[in-house]
């Protein structure tokens, strides 16, 4: 059994009794340079005897082993080197919240971990500001690029960003449209030099919070979260699934927290960005081609929030060799393929939603022999936009587009 310790910046004094007993009896404590030097060398009992005064006497003296970096390939044997000695490992704040804790849980099991948490600086940050915890929207940006804040930012929305600095969230900000939001950064929330300040006048610190309150400046437009955002605000060389036909097919796709999408023939990566942009567990591959294309894809990931989009070059079906199991499936370009549709619809799980479009007869045809096959839905959708003529005003028809969706159940 391992023990983990959530510690403020308060550190030692701000512990729970629970959580000082748990260091007091440990053989070795793990954490960071900073997270051990908050406890007290030797720690102090934690139960001191009642007594006329004086400093409490001594608990013991565990041994003290910074983690590794990097963590993950090497926490597993630096445990299994301490394999029957009383372990505590340090985390800052509450263990299960983006911290060591799950980590913990992941390799080893809920019942060979006991969490002792402290308040998460999420809790701390809502606490000083006035904001309700559950209207707040927390991103991490720790191990992962800032773009991942995109997608939260919204008109009169609160948003707690963590692990990155003032400077680089205020220029991400300014190119998001969002320049007029309010920005405040609280530095080592708990401990006697907390600071609560605006990010103009907040100076370096090590241990921080940002709070952004959403404002849109004057003149830019808003990207929900729902599919069909509008065609340019994506960088595309005319192979993009256009605004009306993207959010039907993504309905077709029906994508669920945590599901993972196969984008086949991504051309500029629509489908599978907006895809993940519905939430922030989905999961998406976009397989492309063409190797300018592919760099467009990464670009476009990056501008809309999803910088996690895994993109991989080369031609489908052999491109799909190695890739894991998806929850749907978008073929959106190579339907003609021979093996393709084959392909896709075997690797997909039970329940799993294949969709693909065409635009083409020919491509047209393998999707109504597939769907003579196999069955699901076979639709026409017709697209048509006003547009001058002369003086007056007309509509102009795009090119209908053909849309065949299956769920896979079990045992087909």
């Amino acid at each position: 059994m391992i023990t983990v310790v959530g510690i403020g910046a308060d550190g030692w004094d701000g512990l729970a009794p629970a959580s000082r007993r748990a260091i007091a009896a440990a053989d070795v404590l793990l954490g960071s340079r900073r997270q051990l030097d908050l406890v007290p060398d030797p720690v102090p009992d934690p139960d001191p005897e009642p007594s006329g005064g004086g400093s409490p006497r001594s608990a013991g003296t565990p041994s003290r082993v910074v983690l590794p970096s990097p963590l993950l390939p090497n926490l597993e044997p630096l445990l299994e080197s301490f394999a029957g000695r009383e372990v505590c490992v340090l985390a800052s704040g509450d263990p299960m919240f983006y911290g060591i804790g799950s980590t913990l849980v992941r390799l080893l099991g809920a019942d060979q971990v006991r969490v002792l948490p402290h308040v998460s600086s999420v809790s701390l940050a809502c606490a000083r500001l006035g904001w309700p915890v559950e209207q707040v929207e927390v991103v991490s940006a720790v191990g992962r690029p800032l773009d991942v804040l995109r997608p939260a930012l919204a008109p009169g929305r609160r948003v707690l960003v963590l692990g990155s600095s003032p400077e680089a969230v205020t220029r991400l900000l300014g190119e998001a449209g969002y320049a007029a939001s309010r920005v405040t950064v609280l530095s080592d929330l708990g401990a006697a030099t907390e600071s609560v300040r605006p990010a103009a006048q907040a100076g370096p610190t090590r241990l921080h919070v940002i709070a952004i309150e959403c404002a849109l400046d004057p003149g830019a437009e808003p990207l929900p979260r729902v599919p069909g955002l509008p065609d340019d605000a994506y960088d595309h060389d005319g192979r993009l699934t256009k605004r009306e036909v993207r959010a039907v097919t993504l309905s077709r796709l029906a994508p669920l927290p945590g599901e993972l999408l196969w984008d086949v023939g991504a051309g500029a990566g629509s489908i599978a960005i907006e895809w993940m942009r519905t939430h922030p567990a989905c999961r998406a591959v976009a397989i492309e081609r063409h190797p300018e294309r592919a760099a467009r894809i990464r670009r476009n990931a990056d501008t809309l929030g999803v910088p996690a989009l895994q993109v991989v070059e080369g031609r489908a079906p052999d491109a799909l060799d190695g890739l894991p199991e998806p929850d749907a499936v978008f073929v959106g370009g190579g339907a003609t393929v021979p093996g393709l549709i084959e392909r896709c619809w075997t690797a997909l799980r039970p329940g799993g939603r294949l969709v693909a479009n065409a635009v083409t007869l020919e491509t047209e045809a393998v999707l109504a022999d597939w769907y003579g096959r196999l069955g699901g839905d076979l639709v026409r959708l017709a697209v048509q936009r006003a547009a001058p003529v002369g003086g007056f005003t007309g509509w102009r028809a795009a090119m209908p587009v053909t849309i065949w969706a299956v769920t896979k159940r079990d045992g087909s």
